[in-house]
């Protein structure tokens, strides 16, 4: 369950609605996910390549989860969360620091891809329009990308950046979860609220996960339930 803040607990008041860290709960993973998860995730995880051009990508070998979302929304955060390490990803509170894919393999198994940021970001606008671009084609017509991680910070919900995304995936018929982030900054009714709306809209998405997750970077919460989604992406280790 999501915690308020400690300075947040007595103005959050009695009788909020719980919130759970998979919504809706019923499809919350059971202990053995969990555990699958925290072993894939317990593996090693190193830097694989950049790109910064369709060029550049570097050759299918495992399967691919990407995590996609606005400038600033956590991706590198949430990255170095589920891997349990501190600075696998660089965390950055400038937009657009990210200008490249990036690709991380996990234990043989998984290759995890950091994506740039779109929306607002300080970077020159054509740096800005050709990472958009190449997002697209990445996301358009790579044949080992399984699933896409599109992070939503929960203070804000799904904004208008967002849903362009959410269409292109919806089209191409590539499946992506959406995860709220930042999850500790919202008090719980608020993140009640946010998570229903967004459930709404998610079931008018032919693509869409039929689950949100709730998660915090700083928190660690809802990062097992998310780990356990993914472990069946994973080719099995050799």
């Amino acid at each position: 369950m999501v915690d308020p803040a400690p300075g947040d607990r007595e103005a959050a008041g009695e009788g909020l609605i719980p919130v759970a860290e998979v919504y809706p709960p019923d499809l919350t993973p059971a202990p053995e996910q969990i555990e699958a998860g925290r072993s894939l995730f317990a593996k090693a995880c190193e830097f694989r390549a950049g790109a910064a051009t369709e060029d550049a990508l570097p050759v299918q070998s495992l399967p691919e989860v990407a995590l996609a979302g606005r400038s600033n929304v956590g991706k590198s955060s949430l990255l170095n969360a589920l891997t349990g390490r501190k600075n696998l990803a660089r965390v950055s509170v400038t937009p657009g620091r990210t200008q490249q894919l990036n690709f991380f393999a996990l234990g043989g198994c998984l290759m995890l891809v950091d994506l740039p940021g779109y929306g607002f970001a300080q970077a020159q606008k054509r740096k800005i329009a050709n990472w958009t671009k190449l997002i697209e084609q990445y996301l358009r017509g790579r044949a080992g990308l399984r699933r896409v991680l599109l992070l939503i910070d929960a203070r804000h919900g799904i904004k208008a950046a967002d849903r362009p995304v959410m269409k292109l995936l919806d089209e191409a018929a590539l499946s992506y979860i959406v995860v709220l982030t930042k999850c500790d900054a919202v008090k719980p009714d608020s993140l009640a609220r946010t998570a229903r709306a967004i459930d709404a809209e998610l079931s008018r998405r032919t693509a869409a996960y039929p689950a949100l997750f709730l998660t915090s970077a700083h928190t660690r919460s809802g990062i097992s339930e998310l780990r356990a989604a993914l472990v069946e992406l994973a080719d099995k280790p050799s």
